[in-house]
């Protein structure tokens, strides 16, 4: 930091202040909030699988949001602001010594360059899509700090003093809490009022069963239409165990299926998890016990799941049609 004829301090090319990492790590912590706030209501319309944490685990996760949460935000923003706004602030500050206009324009084009190689990086290495949301998201996600420091700069010029370090986090927080409030009472109100519809698992006949639905380690399960059933690898309750373990058996060979609309054979049709959801029973002889797996996904792509263990903390398997 060196002085000008004025006496006012001149920021270095290179270097940042305290309070401009402060801004922008603040302001990517309450925006980070809020957009996993608005993924949860987007969850509103999803199919659970009948997984879920309730009672105890749902105490203490919350417990733990509430104590992880904030400075779990506080590291992503500050990550956020070391590799989006800080590093284009610099950009913004050297060109601006060469070239017309002002440095918050430029440092908002830096801004935008620097996502859009952080977003291209994220397609690349994570398989997201290139015109996908959360692509989208990531390209645009340094512009609220990059705007938020234009405005500080502002300030800093007309009171003569920039914002305390601390102001500046209480105000994230509050910012951060409102948005959250906002689109939990945006997201009741919409699912209230029907604009978000509840999840409704597919009525499918057993024409629509026919067929051949694969899951992962090569697991195979071909549905015939005369009610033979054909499984590779296929994951099924264990012989001897029960339908709160976690632990399940492979099965291969051949066996036979029929489709249960009354829940009659839903391990889990009294309690609070699927309540009386279409299902698939496969049976096989010599391997395992019969296996409800339950109907999920869409009319259009289908779903066929089975849950071992406890709702709360069961080991999911999920197949999916051809």
């Amino acid at each position: 930091m060196r002085c000008a004829d004025s006496g006012r301090p001149v920021r270095s090319r290179w270097t940042w202040t305290g309070v401009e990492v402060n801004l922008a790590a603040a302001i990517c912590a309450a925006q980070f909030a809020v957009a996993f706030t608005v993924r949860w209501v987007g969850t509103f319309d999803d199919d659970d699988h009948g997984a879920g944490l309730g009672g105890g685990f749902a105490a203490v996760g919350l417990l733990c949001l509430l104590v992880f949460g904030p400075p779990l935000l506080a590291v992503l923003g500050l990550l956020h602001a070391v590799t989006f706004t800080m590093p284009a602030a610099t950009l913004a500050r050297l060109v601006t010594r060469r070239a017309p206009g002002p440095e918050g324009a430029w440092h908002l084009g830096f801004v935008l360059v620097l996502g859009t190689f952080w977003a291209a990086l994220a397609v690349v290495l994570l398989g997201l899509a290139p015109t996908g949301v959360p692509a989208l998201l990531i390209a645009v996600s340094g512009v609220p700090p990059a705007l938020g420091a234009a405005r500080t700069r502002w300030r800093e010029r007309v009171s003569g003093r920039p914002p305390a370090g601390r102001r500046i986090w209480l105000r994230s927080a509050i910012a951060g809490f409102g948005g959250c409030l906002m689109v939990i009472v945006a997201g009741t109100v919409a699912l209230a009022t029907g604009v978000i519809q509840e999840y409704e698992p597919p009525k499918l006949g057993a024409e629509q069963l026919t067929g051949v639905w694969h899951g992962d380690h090569g697991a195979v399960l071909r549905l015939r239409a005369d009610g033979r059933a054909e499984l590779t690898a296929l994951p099924a309750q264990p012989e001897f165990g029960d339908v709160a373990t976690k632990e399940f058996t492979r099965c291969d060979g051949t066996g036979k299926w029929f489709l249960d609309t009354s829940g009659r054979y839903d391990p889990y049709a009294d309690g609070h998890a699927l309540e009386r959801r279409d299902g698939v029973v496969v049976r096989v002889g010599d391997c395992g016990h019969d296996t409800y797996w339950t109907i999920g996904g869409t009319a259009a792509h289908p779903e066929l799941f089975v849950l071992f263990g406890d709702p709360d903390s069961g080991d999911l398997r999920i197949l999916k049609q051809d």
